[in-house]
């Protein structure tokens, strides 16, 4: 099969890695890449958002299945365009990306279908919500309605820190029109978990549990960002949890999706608060997460081409019956290196030292998120330069999550870069 994957970053690095193992992949393009993706993929210069280069590049090499990565090309309507044209993708329709594309239309149709969640209320003027936020006091949590990658909630813990995040989102207008509605709802307590299944709106195979660290620094202090590192397991989704996280999020946003006549194909990504009154759920994403991804691909034992082309077919039934999936009983944890100033300006091509070491050591991986490959030269001491504010997500198996953190770690002991920054405490929540 010819395999085109959208997307630049470590969770697209992670998902070429497994598909380049199957028996099925004979050859693998990837748009745009990145460094350490052109290793084992051919990169194309085309962005993510250009959907009508993908769609004619597809058409005239004769893709088999295009697996799309981010959440942008989805937004946009790849999915129907490729379908149109009678050409397999794997991902959700434009109308089902709302659920990640629109944080009203998610919140509404949660509402709807009794999907635990937060209570919350949308506006699409400043001095109400100011008003509400006066009424209801702190701490609460304020959400831009569009996508802000990643950025766009902000959880205030007091009245104007809350009222300055609703400034800043409808009057400075600091994530564009994703800023024009906003929900401001109430702030939950507890451990957050990650929930990825893949689904053709009848089937589900659940992946393994997996909990993202948001902040940029040690403690969850700092900024948010996209993600500083992920574990797999969460040792807080017990069987029995995950049991209600299937029932009463999974199954109902799926029944409530069909009922509204939309076929929900694709990774179904719960991001959920773990509370005293069971599991609610903070978000919906329409897509592997990142850098979730890339700590859960690792214990993947099972053939990944073969279960996306069954979702992507509608057949996910009988790769169900077939056994599913496999999974390493391993713990897996990666951390993210990151350039000086992420979230925020980053520094670019700075020489990216220690990967040939690491790239032999036992139970690890690099997933390159923000490089540049070089062409290789007489006497080069580095083939990669940083290219983006999450660089390298490190990501080491070990027993336990114990065992894991340190795989994960000696390695990154041996990566360097110039101004290179990195949390010391991925997975430490496990322990």
């Amino acid at each position: 099969m010819k395999v085109l994957v959208i997307g630049s970053g470590g969770r697209e690095h992670a998902l070429i890695w497994k598909i380049s193992q199957s028996k099925l992949a004979d050859k693998i393009f990837c748009t745009p890449g990145n460094g350490g993706i052109s290793e084992i993929a051919e990169c194309l210069e085309i962005k993510t958002i250009e959907t009508e280069r993908i769609l004619s590049f597809a058409r005239k090499e004769k893709i088999d299945i295009t697996i799309v990565g981010p959440e942008a090309p989805l937004v946009l309507g790849i999915v129907d365009d490729f379908t149109n044209y009678g050409l397999k993708i794997f991902g959700p329709t434009q109308t089902c990306a709302r659920l990640e594309e629109s944080k009203v239309f998610a919140k509404t149709l949660m509402a709807k279908y009794g999907v635990p969640t937060a209570d919350f209320k949308v506006f699409d003027s400043p001095q109400p919500a100011k008003e509400y936020i006066e009424a209801i006091g702190a701490p609460c949590v304020v959400k831009a309605d569009g996508l802000a990658a990643g950025k766009g909630v902000i959880v205030a813990k007091t009245v104007e820190e809350a009222k300055q995040a609703v400034t800043s989102m409808m009057e400075e207008r600091i994530f564009g029109e994703a800023g024009n509605k906003i929900i401001i709802e109430e702030c939950l307590e507890g451990q957050e978990a990650s929930i990825l299944v893949l689904t053709d709106s009848k089937e589900v195979v659940p992946l393994v549990s997996s909990q993202d660290h948001k902040r940029l620094l040690d403690g969850d202090l700092g900024p948010n960002t996209g993600g500083m590192g992920a574990y797999s397991p969460a040792p807080v989704v017990t069987d029995k949890v995950f049991k209600e996280i299937s029932e009463k999020i999974i199954n109902r946003t799926i029944e409530g999706l069909n009922k509204e006549g939309l076929e929900y194909r694709g990774v179904l990504y719960a991001g959920i608060m773990l509370t005293h009154a069971g599991p609610k759920v903070l978000e919906f994403n329409v897509r592997f997460g990142d850098p979730e991804t890339q700590s859960i691909i690792p214990r993947l034992n099972s053939d990944l081409l073969e279960a996306l082309c069954a979702c992507a077919e509608g057949s996910l039934s009988k790769f169900s019956k077939s056994g599913g999936f496999k999974w390493d009983s391993r713990a897996c944890v990666s951390v993210v290196c990151a350039s000086r100033g992420y979230p925020g300006d980053y520094e670019k091509d700075k020489p990216v030292f220690g990967l040939e070491k690491v790239r032999n050591m036992k139970d690890v991986v690099v997933f390159h998120a923000g490089t540049k490959r070089l062409p290789q030269s007489a006497g080069s001491s580095t083939q990669f330069v940083t290219s983006g504010g999450r660089v390298l997500g490190v990501t080491g198996l070990g027993s336990t999550i114990k065992e894991a953190i340190k795989t994960s770690y000696d390695a990154v002991a041996n990566i360097s870069f110039e101004g290179m920054q990195y949390r010391k405490d991925i997975g430490n929540k496990a322990l």
